[in-house]
């Protein structure tokens, strides 16, 4: 049996408190668009890594960077100073917006145009020192191995490389307090890409509940402040380590229609369903707890800021990834996540566990803080560690020899070794030693007191130092040494343990998905190239969660027919819920998840467009109706017959005829393109839209109701939808339902039947005849009484303070 296959999936005890830093994580971005050409490179302090988009049209408009600004959320943003118009515009724009207050806004930096020169930018990245570039290598060596890595072939890329490279050196992230000779460091260059993306813009992420922040309660995150509160990815992320919960985030806000890569993820998903996989669910998840921090590890190691608990943290995450790599190789080798894993944990997490174990005396460095080897390692370390263990005893009897020559009245002494100073004898002070004068003795050299001990220097302490010399420090300089030859041997093997962190974040996160999946009964969405979609008895992820029994729901959309659904209901009656149901299920279906449903068919998909909620209005200095008209302006403007739209309630926000007039226009809109158009889901309360038949007939179009009794004065819901169209809105249960006074209620419902029927409305505060005659009646005896020759008698005040209040009433 070979050694790797032998190895044990046991995951070593504790070794000691590693308790893993966090450090705020920040990006700082390189842009250059040429040509209708965009390269994009930025730097994430997090990985100490950069990552780079191979050259790739964007329009003038630039949606795609701001696509990617808006994912990434870079510090700084670098540029050349010799720039196209149009993203000059747009970088003025974006700083000068303060739409979202919650997002901080990106420092514009712009650099001359020589600093982004092609050549220059080359000879930048060729002389500079990578730490996963092994030392060995010779001048072509190096460039051959960059160029498999980065693409020289792309010019525009190598540019703004060049361009980050030049800000990272001059802003000096991260190492704004090292010397100077110190390097901002980079551990490695990944590639990523924005192909296949789904559209989806913030105020969708938002209605859907896919992320949430919450203030958090404890008073030690004051610093970030915010927690993930009740949403999508808080109930997905059963990650097991941090850069599973990072991937999750970064799989949810990058939807793919890739339909290859999402049913590579579900047939993951779908192996760890499998009853008989399940202790191999549990051996992964034991692996997976124990994947560290490894890029601030690594990134320490360059800095030489290794702790202790840093070589603990190491020596976990590649056994672990060992143990991963050997439990995957006895895996079927058709999916292609076990078999990558099995091919990419190379035999270089050997040699790194070995060197470790090998070299760190793990309770030696945990007792003394410190890094210290093992025995055997350096012959050297281990002759002077003998020597300061037999120090003691040896000591012992220096210090007798020492005392057979000092003078009766002194009754003790002993030999100490202090760090820095050397050999010293030491003596207790007596009484008769007053002054400092009192201190000298022949034959020994004072050097100091200390608790009421005299130390001194004598020809024996002196003939020790000189022979044994500072064996502390010159240990310490040794292992220190070795410690540096350590951690240049694991930095050349740096590529193996990113490659641990990337594909150890996809299996968490599948394994994450899986046991939710498994947890509430989600089913494995099945993807079609037909447009539309099909779903059976769905459920919304969320809300099942909270309420104690909840009603699913199917979804029918076709190619040809029911493209566009008009839904009526009640208020409370599963409406809203019902959309965000539907989209949340398409998009959980788009990252590759398991959905809450007994089957889902999913058509193609291009965008998610919503106009669920109007956010917050005072940021951004518009009226909330015209928040409402700029979220369905982007569907209307934005959408292809690949698109899912969400509307709710639209129109509500002006005049009724008005609101009613702009939801049939934009409705008659979709329906005149036909098969072109998009699935639409609108759910609305204003039924004159069918009542008026506002919509042609066609068979694109389908109306839904809410189903409900009414059960004498209550209202029973059902939460069922079915076909057909609602007519009453049932507003005087729902306010009864919301605890508004009955008087309340049975005025509004008398108001309401009045202006159906067309009567007039009577004012409720007007008196009666009879109450009025009787006022008037009361003024006149006042009048009648009234003394008109008595002088006192202002009939002016009376006129004004009874006679008129009284007339305006009654009148």
């Amino acid at each position: 049996m070979s050694a790797t296959s032998a190895t044990s999936c046991t995951v070593p005890p504790p070794l000691g408190p590693a308790h893993e830093d966090q450090e705020c994580s920040e990006t700082h971005m390189s842009v250059l668009w040429y040509a209708g050409q965009l390269a994009i490179t930025y730097y994430d302090t997090e990985d100490c890594s950069v990552y780079f988009m191979p050259d790739i049209p964007d329009n003038e408009d630039l949606k795609l960077l701001q696509k990617v600004i808006g994912e990434v959320n870079p510090q700084c943003i670098v540029t050349s100073a010799k720039q196209d118009q149009n993203i000059a515009k747009f970088l003025t724009n974006l700083t000068a917006s303060d739409g979202d207050k919650e997002i901080q806004k990106p420092e514009i930096v712009l650099f001359p145009n020589i600093d982004f020169g092609l050549e220059v930018s080359k000879q930048r990245i060729l002389s500079r020192q990578f730490p996963f570039i092994p030392s060995h290598m010779t001048a072509t060596e190096k460039i051959l191995y960059l160029s498999s890595v980065i693409p020289f072939e792309s010019p525009l890329v190598i540019r703004a490389l060049g361009g980050l490279l030049k800000f990272l050196d001059r802003r000096r992230i991260g190492v704004e307090l090292e010397e100077s000779t110190v390097a901002v460091p980079i551990l490695a260059f990944k590639k990523f890409v924005l192909s296949d993306i789904v559209h989806m813009d913030q105020d969708t992420y938002c209605v859907l509940q896919i992320f949430k922040s919450d203030i958090h309660p404890s008073v030690y995150k004051v610093s970030s402040g915010l927690k993930e509160g009740f949403s999508l990815y808080g109930i997905l992320n059963r990650c097991r380590c941090k850069w599973g919960e990072k991937l999750l985030r970064l799989w949810l806000t990058r939807p793919t229609r890739n339909v290859t890569e999402l049913n590579k993820r579900l047939d993951v998903i779908h192996f760890f369903l499998l009853a008989q996989n399940h202790e191999t669910v549990l051996t992964l998840q034991g692996c997976l707890k124990n994947i560290k921090n490894v890029p601030l590890i690594l990134k320490r190691m360059t800095l030489s800021h290794t702790k202790v608990s840093d070589w603990q943290a190491l020596y976990k995450t590649v056994y672990s990834a060992v143990c991963l790599r050997d439990t995957c190789r006895s895996l079927p080798n058709t999916i292609e996540l076990f078999q990558t894993i099995s091919r990419v944990f190379t035999d270089d997490l050997h040699y790194i566990a070995s060197l470790i174990s090998k070299v760190v005396d793990f309770e030696g460095s945990i007792s003394e803080n410190r890094f210290t080897v093992r025995p055997n390692v350096d012959p050297t370390i281990d002759e002077k560690k003998r020597k300061l263990m037999g120090l003691s005893d040896f000591l012992t009897e220096v210090a007798r020899k020492e005392l057979e020559t000092l003078e009766n009245h002194i009754p003790s002494c002993c030999v100490i070794y202090i760090p820095l100073i050397g050999f010293l004898l030491s003596i207790p002070r007596l009484p008769s030693m007053v002054d400092k004068s009192d201190f000298e003795i022949e034959g020994l050299d004072f050097m100091f007191l200390s608790e009421d001990k005299l130390h001194y220097r004598s020809a024996r302490t002196k003939e020790l130092d000189s022979l044994l010399g500072d064996l502390h420090c010159e240990i310490r300089d040794q292992e220190t040494l070795i410690m540096h030859q350590l951690q240049t041997k694991i930095l050349e093997k740096s590529e193996v343990l990113n490659s641990v962190i990337e594909y150890t974040a996809h299996l968490d996160v599948l394994l994450a998905l899986a046991v939710m999946a498994r947890e509430n009964a989600y089913c494995r969405p099945h993807f079609t190239h037909r447009h539309g979609f099909h779903i059976k008895d769905g459920r919304h992820p969320l809300m099942e969660l909270c309420a104690k029994t909840f009603v699913a729901n199917p979804v029918n959309s076709g190619e040809a027919t029911r493209r566009i659904k008009i839904i009526t209901g009640p208020n409370s009656s599963g409406k809203s819920v019902y959309l965000k149901q539907v989209g949340l299920i398409v998009f959980m279906a788009l990252i590759g998840s398991y959905v809450p449903a007994a089957e889902a068919e999913i058509g193609v998909i291009d965008g998610i467009y919503t106009r669920i909620h109007s956010r917050e209005s005072v940021s951004v200095g518009l009226s909330t109706f015209m928040i409402d008209l700029n979220q369905v302006a982007k569907a209307v403007n934005n959408a292809t017959e690949r698109s899912l739209v969400l509307i709710d309630e639209f129109g509500k926000g002006t005049n009724t005829l008005d609101g009613l007039a702009l939801l049939a226009a934009i409705l008659r809109y979709w329906i005149s393109q036909g098969t072109q158009c998009p699935q639409v889901f609108v759910s609305t309360n204003f039924h004159s839209l069918m009542q008026l038949e506002l919509l042609p007939d066609t068979p694109l179009l389908e109306y839904l109701t809410m189903e409900t009794h009414q059960d004498g004065e209550e209202l029973i819901f059902f939460y069922q939808i079915k076909q057909g169209m609602s007519t009453v809105s049932h507003a005087a249960n729902i306010a009864a339902l919301a605890g508004m006074p009955a008087k309340i209620i049975e005025r509004g419902v008398e108001v309401s039947e009045l202006i159906r029927s067309g009567k007039a409305i009577k004012r409720i505060d007007h008196p009666s005849k009879g109450d009025r005659m009787e006022k008037c009646k009361s003024v006149v005896e006042r009048f009648l009484c009234l003394d008109l020759d008595d002088p006192q008698v202002d009939l002016e005040e009376f006129m004004r303070k009874e006679v008129l209040p009284s007339a305006a009433s009654v009148l």
